[in-house]
């Protein structure tokens, strides 16, 4: 089936993927591989002390450094092996199993972050529900970003497309997390994203709406 999640999948047929996932990391980490590139950057968006929500946080990779650095972080991720690893190694955390076409949380943030090719990994039909969820659960001003490779499977052109129906446009395009321009030839998207103007009026009119419940 092409219209499902493709971790789960994964998961489904090798029971020990989520394991190996976890080791490679760890074996990275202790080889000296830089990972801390994608929390660099948004460290770089937020102000200080700033609530960023990690969408497809993993293990907490990003998250965590996000903690050190002194932000409120609320990740959120449907493997229950990796949001274990996340709670035991970053506790200040807060992590939660859950899949993002259904992401209902709490409060809003001032950057949401979907790095690792993670909306890469989800069902094609809930693009854009994703998209439009994420984007709802940011601060007026918030900004979201989001990485991925062109070897996933979901075309830059498609993704852009989905963010302009989920209420979302770009405010900037990059071609790696270190700030590079994006170019027609470039294979890989950091794409920054904020609502559209029309969008946030329809959320501020909804939020009005739910504070005076």
């Amino acid at each position: 089936m092409t219209d499902e999640n493709k971790w789960l999948r994964m998961v489904s047929a090798d029971p020990g993927h989520s394991r190996r996932y976890i080791q490679r990391f760890r074996d990275l980490a202790a080889g000296g591989m830089d990972l801390g590139g994608e929390a660099r950057m948004i460290d770089a968006m937020a102000g200080r002390g700033a609530r960023i929500l990690d969408a497809g946080c993993g293990t907490g990779r990003v998250g965590g450094f996000l903690l050190e650095a002194g932000h409120e972080v609320v990740g959120v991720d449907l493997d229950p092996e990796l949001i274990a690893v996340a709670r035991a190694e970053h506790p200040k955390g807060e992590w939660h199993i859950g899949d993002l076409a259904e992401l209902d949380l709490d409060g809003h943030f001032d950057v949401a972050v979907c790095a690792g090719n993670v909306i890469t990994f989800v069902a094609p039909s809930t693009r854009v529900e994703i998209l439009r969820r994420l984007g709802a659960h940011l601060r007026p001003e918030g900004r979201l970003a989001v990485g991925f490779g062109a070897d996933r499977g979901y075309a830059f052109d498609a993704f852009r497309a989905d963010a302009a129906t989920a209420g979302l446009k770009p405010e900037l395009l990059l071609s790696t997390w270190d700030l590079r321009p994006f170019t027609p030839e470039s294979d890989f998207l950091v794409a920054v994203l904020a609502r559209t103007a029309e969008e946030a009026a329809a959320r501020s009119d909804i939020d009005d709406g739910h504070s005076r419940r």
